[in-house]
C-alpha cells in the first residue's frame, strides 16, 4: 500500500473479506487506518499473506477500476525513483485533492459558458462588484463553469437563470466538440515549416521551438493541436503561470471550437477533479494547465506542448520536488508522442540537449505580421537625479508614448512600496525577527503602504509600521528605494489623466483579478502598466510600444551560477512584450553598470550569443547541464541539530563505488543556506554532484534510505532536491 506519508516504503494490509483481492486492485484507491488516522492510499502491489504479522484490514475499496494505470502509473514510479521521493506522496501529488479526500468522484454536471451576446452586454453594463452576478461573471470569464460552481449561492443561481433567458449564457457539453473553430491567420513560411517538421515525425521526439518574441509560436501550437483533434487524439498544453491561462484559454477555445479542460491551483477542487477524470475517460481533448497538469491521464495522447519551457515555475519547490517539463518529456517517451518546447529564450539545459542531438531545434527568426524587433537604449544612472527611480529622460519617453495613444510598461521586479524604511538619523531600519540572524545580517521588512503594513517577502510575516526609530527613537523614518506600489503612486501623480495599472502578486490575489486588470490592455486602451515578472511572458498587447526596465543592477551582481541565464531570459522576455504589432517598439534599460559585459552582449548579440557563451562556460566549469546535482536541505529552530544531521548525512554517504575515478560523485558541505534563517528556522545544506546522472542516481538510491534511518533526522525538517534550480 502506498500511503501519503513521508516514509520511503510500502505498507501491508489485508484485503476485506467481501471480495477477492487480485491484480485488479493495483492502482485503486482504498481507505485504511494508519495509526489513529484514516487515510486514502493506493494499492501498489499484491502479495501473499505470510501470517507472521498481525495486519489491519482495508476498510473500503473506493474504485471499481484502477484510478492510476498504464503509462501514468509507470511514469509516476519513475518519478518516485528519479527524485528519490516516497511513492505514496508522489501518487498523492498526482491525484486531484478531491479524490484524495473524498470517497467518490465528483459527478458530471451541467456546464455553462458565456455567449458572444453575453460578453458584449456584460462588458457594456458590468454587474456591481462583489455581487452574485459579478461573481458569476468572474467564474464564466475563466472558462466553462459546472453547476456545482455557478449554483454555489442563490444570488449566482438566480443570475444564471436570468442570463439564460436573455441568451447571455448557454449550456456547454463537457465532451469534446466537433464544431469547427474560427480560422486563424495564414502561417508564414517558418511557421509552416515547423508544423510540417513536427507533424511528419511519428512517435516520440522533442522539438525546441526557438522563436523570437512575437514570432507566432502559439499559431504553431494551434495548428498542431487542431490536427491532433481531427485525428481523435488529446493534447496537453503546459504554461508556467496561472496569469497566462485566461488569454490562452479564450484563444484555444475560439480557434479550435472545443471546450478546453483547465487545471491550475486557482480552480475549485471539484472542477480540477472533473477535468482530470474527463481526460482519463478521453472526453476532454485539450487540457491547458500549469505545473500540476503534467499528471493528467492521456489515454488518447497525441501531443504535449510546454510553452515558455525555460521558466523556473515548472519546478516544484516544496514537497515532491519534480520538474513538470522533464516529467512531461518522460511521459511523452512512454506514450510515443512528440513534445514541443516553446520559448524565445530556451533553457541552457534544452540547448545542451540540442547540441548533443537529443532534441531537435526549429527556429522562428522573425516576428509574425511584419512586426519589427524593438530598439534598445541603456541609460546611465551614475550621478543622475532620480524621481522615484526614474530619470527625467524616462519620464519624457513615457509622456510621449501616452501622447501617441499607446501603452507603456514599467518593469520593476520588487513589489511593495519601498524595500527599506530607513531612519535618516542613525541608519536603523525595521528587520524581520524571524529571518534576521544578527545585527550584521538583517532582513529588511518591505513597506506596503496601501495596507499600512510591513511585510517580509521571505516568510510572509506582517507587522504594523513603526511611528519612530527602534534604535534612537527619532522620527526621521523615510522610504528608501522603490517598489511597484511606489511607482504606481508616483506615476499616477505624474500622469493624472491616464490609466495606471499595477500587476503583481499583491494586486492579483483574488480570483479573476488578473484577467480584470489586464483586460483594458488587451482591448487596446492607452495607459501605463507597472508590473513584476508576471508580465514578462506570454502576453500579447498590440498597443504596448515602450518598456522601461528598472532594478537590473542587483540581478547583474547575483552570485548563483544560473543568475546570468535568468537575467538574460527576463530582459529578452520583457523587451519582447513591446512592438508586437505595426507600431515600432522601444526598450529603455536604466542601470549603474551600462558597460557590464552581460548587458552589452545581450544588447548586441541577443540571447543566442549569450547562450553560446554560457554553454561553453558551464562546460568548462563542470556545471549543469554538464553535471548532475542533488541538494540536501535541513532546518530547525537552532543550528545545532541542523549541523549534526548534515554531518551524519555526509558520513552516511558512501562514495567508494567510484572512488578515485573521474566518475566519482563529490559532496560539499555542510554549507550555509543563502538565507541562513527564515521564518524562525536555521537553515543549511549539502550538495552532491556527479559528472553523469546515472552516477548520481546510483549514489542516491543507496544514500536516501540511510538518511531516513538517522536518529538526527528526527530532530530536523529535511528535504532532497534532485536537479535543483533555486538554492534559496
Amino acid at each position: 500500500m502506498a500511503l501519503p506519508v513521508p516514509l520511503p516504503r510500502l505498507f501491508d494490509y489485508l484485503g476485506d473479506d467481501s471480495s477477492c483481492v487480485d491484480a485488479g486492485w493495483i492502482g485503486c484507491r482504498v481507505r485504511v487506518r494508519f495509526g489513529s488516522r484514516s487515510l486514502v492510499g493506493v494499492v501498489a502491489d499484491i502479495g501473499p499473506d505470510s501470517g507472521t504479522h498481525v495486519l489491519r484490514e482495508i476498510e473500503a475499496r473506493l474504485d471499481a477500476d484502477a484510478l492510476l494505470k498504464g503509462e501514468l502509473w509507470e511514469s509516476l514510479h519513475w518519478a518516485a525513483h528519479y527524485y528519490a521521493h516516497p511513492l505514496g506522496e508522489v501518487l498523492a501529488s498526482a491525484t486531484p485533492a478531491w479524490l484524495r479526500r473524498r470517497n467518490s468522484a465528483p459527478t458530471h454536471a451541467e456546464w455553462l459558458i458565456l455567449t458572444s451576446e453575453g460578453r458584449e452586454a456584460l462588458a457594456q453594463r458590468p454587474p456591481r462588484a462583489g455581487s452574485g452576478p459579478a461573481r458569476l461573471l468572474e467564474l464564466l470569464q475563466a472558462g466553462a463553469a459546472p453547476r456545482t460552481e455557478w449554483s454555489a449561492s442563490e444570488a449566482m443561481a438566480r443570475a444564471a437563470r436570468a442570463w439564460r433567458r436573455r441568451g447571455w449564457i448557454a449550456a456547454a457539453s463537457n465532451k469534446v466538440c466537433t464544431a469547427t473553430g474560427r480560422p486563424g491567420p495564414p502561417l508564414n513560411a517558418a511557421q509552416q515549416l515547423a508544423v510540417d517538421a513536427i507533424g511528419r515525425q511519428p512517435g516520440f521526439s522533442v522539438v525546441v521551438l526557438d522563436g523570437v518574441t512575437g514570432s507566432g509560436k502559439t499559431e504553431v501550437y494551434l495548428e498542431l493541436i487542431r490536427r491532433e483533434l481531427a485525428a481523435g487524439r488529446q493534447s496537453l498544453v503546459l504554461v508556467p503561470e496561472i496569469g497566462l491561462t485566461p488569454q490562452l484559454l479564450a484563444r484555444l477555445e475560439e480557434r479550435l471550437g472545443v471546450q478546453v479542460g483547465v487545471v491550475h491551483s486557482g480552480l475549485a477542487a471539484g472542477a480540477r477533479a472533473r477535468v482530470w477524470q474527463g481526460a482519463a475517460s478521453g472526453e476532454v481533448g485539450v487540457i491547458l494547465g500549469t505545473r500540476s497538469a503534467a499528471f493528467v491521464p492521456l489515454p488518447r495522447a497525441g501531443l504535449i506542448v510546454i510553452d515558455e519551457e525555460h521558466d523556473t515555475s515548472f519546478k516544484q519547490q516544496e514537497g515532491f520536488r519534480y520538474h513538470a517539463r522533464d516529467f512531461a518529456i518522460v511521459r511523452a517517451r512512454a506514450l510515443g508522442i512528440p513534445v514541443v518546447l516553446g520559448s524565445a529564450t530556451p533553457s541552457i539545459e534544452s540547448l545542451a540537449n540540442v547540441e548533443q542531438s537529443r532534441y531537435r531545434r526549429l527556429v522562428l527568426p522573425e516576428r509574425a505580421g511584419g512586426a519589427k524587433p524593438p530598439t534598445a537604449r541603456v541609460l546611465d544612472l551614475r550621478g543622475q537625479a532620480l524621481r522615484d527611480g526614474l530619470l527625467g529622460e524616462t519620464h519624457a519617453a513615457l509622456a510621449a508614448c501616452l501622447a501617441r495613444g499607446e501603452q507603456a510598461l514599467v518593469f520593476r521586479n520588487q513589489r511593495g512600496y519601498a524595500p527599506v524604511l530607513l531612519c535618516h538619523d542613525c541608519g536603523w531600519y525595521p528587520a524581520c525577527p524571524r529571518c534576521s540572524t544578527s545585527d550584521s545580517e538583517r532582513r529588511a521588512l518591505i513597506w506596503h503602504r496601501n495596507v499600512g503594513r510591513l511585510r517580509c517577502h521571505h516568510c510572509s510575516l506582517s507587522t504594523a509600521v513603526p511611528n519612530h526609530c527602534g534604535a534612537c527613537a527619532g522620527l526621521a523614518l523615510a522610504p528608501t528605494g522603490f517598489g511597484t506600489q511606489r511607482l504606481e503612486a508616483s506615476l499616477t501623480a505624474y500622469f493624472p489623466d491616464h490609466r495606471v495599472i499595477r500587476i503583481d502578486t499583491d494586486s492579483t490575489r483574488t480570483s479573476g483579478s488578473f484577467a480584470r486588470l489586464v483586460e483594458p490592455l488587451v482591448k487596446g486602451e492607452p495607459g501605463l502598466v507597472i508590473g513584476t515578472q508576471m508580465l514578462a511572458k506570454g502576453h500579447d498587447l498590440p498597443l504596448l510600444t515602450l518598456a522601461v526596465i528598472l532594478g537590473v543592477d542587483a540581478a547583474l551582481a547575483a552570485a548563483d551560477f544560473r543568475s546570468p541565464e535568468r537575467f538574460a531570459q527576463l530582459l529578452i522576455q520583457v523587451s519582447g512584450r513591446v512592438g508586437r504589432s505595426t507600431r515600432p517598439g522601444r526598450v529603455i534599460v536604466q542601470t549603474h553598470q551600462p558597460q557590464h559585459p552581460l548587458l552589452q552582449q545581450l544588447l548586441v548579440g541577443g540571447y543566442g550569443a549569450f547562450a553560446r557563451t554560457e554553454l561553453e562556460q558551464r562546460r568548462m566549469a563542470g556545471l549543469p547541464p554538464f553535471a548532475a546535482q542533488a541538494l540536501l536541505r535541513a532546518e530547525a529552530k537552532t543550528s545545532e541539530p541542523v549541523d549534526a544531521f548534515l554531518a551524519d548525512a555526509l558520513a552516511a554517504l558512501r562514495l567508494d563505488a567510484s572512488a578515485g575515478t573521474e566518475e566519482a560523485p563529490r559532496a560539499f558541505g555542510p554549507l550555509p543556506a543563502p538565507h541562513p534563517r527564515r521564518a524562525g528556522f536555521m537553515r543549511a545544506q549539502a550538495l552532491l554532484e556527479a559528472p553523469r546522472r546515472a552516477v548520481l542516481q546510483a549514489c542516491l538510491q543507496s544514500w536516501v534510505p540511510r538518511l531516513h534511518e538517522l536518529a538526527s533526522a528526527r530532530r530536523v525538517r529535511w528535504s532532497l532536491d534532485v536537479d535543483p534550480v533555486d538554492w534559496t
